[in-house]
């Protein structure tokens, strides 16, 4: 078993390098546990934690809706953007500069062997995190990710979340709209839910913009708890 995981600052980084990143070291770790499998190899299996911001780009999950895209392809160049579609759960979402984007590629036989409670660790390190600035964000029963004044016709979306495990090992992650370009979510049905809002913390708290480097400071901390993990 081994807790320890190597933490990567990506910097801006498109978004398909930054998936062929993942699955590399995806499959390094899958293949490292066929190994021990088969050979009883006894090897340790490494865990990572990629933080990134992307160029703008939608992103559309393996049983999303395509028509949740609500621009064509002159359209998505006209604004800069690109699309992909991709293996993680879930349906479409924006990735875009002033977004905080982490992949947590994870070794679950490490930790533990549960989907559900990984995602609901991850929401609560997002959690813990809006309230070290003064927000009581929540999760929305049956929505993945992390939300404001659920319940309340003045719900809106502050974090996405969707993930791929295979082999309990994990890919793809959250991505939390820090100092978002929100106007960038009226191109899409966000997570194919219709009528809910997005919001982002510099909104939230009236700030032309946030520090990023705290915010991950702070992100880092709650993970390290809540996984009690070790990261370097």
């Amino acid at each position: 078993m081994n807790k320890a995981i190597q933490l990567q600052d990506l910097g801006l980084k498109d978004y398909k390098q930054t998936w062929d990143y993942q699955e590399e070291l995806f499959k390094g770790i899958v293949d490292t546990k066929i190994k021990n499998r088969r050979e009883e190899a006894g090897l340790k299996t490494k865990n990572y934690f990629l933080f990134v911001e992307h160029p703008h780009v939608y992103t559309l999950g393996k049983s999303g809706d395509l028509s949740n895209l609500l621009l064509n392809e002159e359209q998505l160049t006209e604004k800069g953007a690109t699309f992909y579609k991709i293996n993680r759960g879930g349906d479409i979402t924006y990735h875009g500069p002033g977004q905080i984007v982490g992949y947590p590629i994870l070794d679950l036989e490490n930790f533990f062997t549960d989907i559900h409670k990984y995602l609901r660790l991850l929401e609560e390190m997002i959690i813990l995190t809006l309230a070290e600035y003064g927000l009581k964000a929540e999760r929305s029963p049956g929505e993945t990710g992390v939300w404001l004044d659920v319940g309340t016709p003045f719900a809106r979306k502050i974090c996405a979340m969707g993930v791929r495990a295979s082999r309990w090992v994990t890919m793809h992650g959250f991505a939390l709209n820090v100092n978002a370009n929100l106007g960038y979510f009226d191109n899409i049905i966000p997570c194919g839910i219709r009528g809910k809002a997005v919001t982002s913390l510099n909104v939230e708290l009236a700030q032309k913009t946030v520090d990023e480097a705290e915010v991950k400071e702070k992100l880092l901390k709650h993970f390290s708890n809540l996984f009690e993990a070790e990261i370097f």
